[in-house]
């Protein structure tokens, strides 16, 4: 709409120029930037948000493989792969196995593209991601089609040059079925392997055998009932402090999903919290403040 300013009356005139230079103001103020949970780089949570603690078990069979886990702060995820026809399929049983539903699909391309949106490679927060790969074929095979798929996502993960490990985003680690001489003779070496809780003593070091895991009925008798028997206690921390002076992480399958287990994970200083149930997982690991 056009106006004249000078044929108006004089006060007329003065709320004109106020409304000008309002909008002039207005416009040149920078809009406000939001971003979604979902569109949040990498990890996915800012390192405020970042469950130190959280393992995301068998994340493939929850309803938004990775996403979720990223979204709700988990520092680990699982994925089981099998090697068939020179692809590497995820899934729990060779039943599971689809075509379209790949490591790399799933998995490795969507972090690399979640990283680009970051512009760079290093970590979101304190420590990398936590990718770990369970092999559900033979090893050596399975590893040998692996590696090659690794080579191609190098810059987003950790990796060891003649004994120094570099932090980078994700770090892989092998579980399952591990080829753990192969593994560690590669190079570029861009994997750990997994130990059990008999590799305490192992001569091998930290970003060569970076985690021990083993079955929670294995060792303990409690199943998150009731109070936990002081012996039971003792000996969990004692596992736990043994790994943690050779440098290792720990970390139990099979745990009963219970928030009195949990607490005793947390209070032994466990490292990683593995679960099903992500979201409550989560909401204790908030509630406790284990956030780094």
């Amino acid at each position: 709409m056009r106006y004249f300013p000078n044929l108006l009356p004089p006060s007329s005139r003065l709320l004109l120029w106020g409304i000008a230079l309002l909008g002039s103001i207005s416009l040149h103020c920078p809009p406000a930037v939001t971003q979604s949970p979902a569109e949040n780089p990498a990890t996915d949570s800012p390192s405020e948000k970042r469950l130190t603690r959280g393992h995301a078990h068998n994340d493939y069979l929850h309803e938004r493989p990775l996403l979720e886990a990223l979204e709700l702060g988990f520092a680990s995820i699982e994925a089981d792969i099998f090697l068939r026809e020179g692809q590497l399929l995820i899934g729990h049983t060779q039943a599971d196995l689809r075509p379209e539903r790949t490591l790399e699909g799933m998995y490795l391309a969507p972090l690399a593209e979640r990283l680009g949106k970051q512009n760079g490679s290093g970590p979101a927060s304190d420590r990398p991601l936590i990718l770990l790969i369970d092999i559900k074929t033979e090893a050596g095979s399975t590893w040998e089609s692996l590696h090659p798929l690794l080579l191609k996502y190098r810059e987003i993960l950790s990796e060891t040059v003649d004994g120094k490990f570099q932090p980078r985003a994700v770090t892989v680690i092998i579980s399952g079925n591990r080829a753990t001489e192969r593994i560690l003779a590669t190079r570029p070496r861009l994997a750990g392997v997994d130990g059990r809780l008999s590799d305490l003593e192992s001569s091998l070091r930290p970003d060569e055998m970076p985690l021990l895991s083993d079955a929670w009925a294995k060792h303990f008798q409690w199943r998150g009932r009731g109070p936990m028997p002081d012996a039971e206690a003792k000996k969990l921390r004692d596992l736990v402090a043994r790994a943690h002076s050779t440098g290792r992480m720990v970390r139990f399958w099979a745990t009963p999903e219970t928030a009195p287990l949990w607490r005793e994970l947390q209070t032994a200083e466990v490292d990683l919290i593995g679960t099903d149930q992500l979201e409550r997982v989560a909401e204790f690991l908030r509630q406790s403040a284990d956030k780094k």
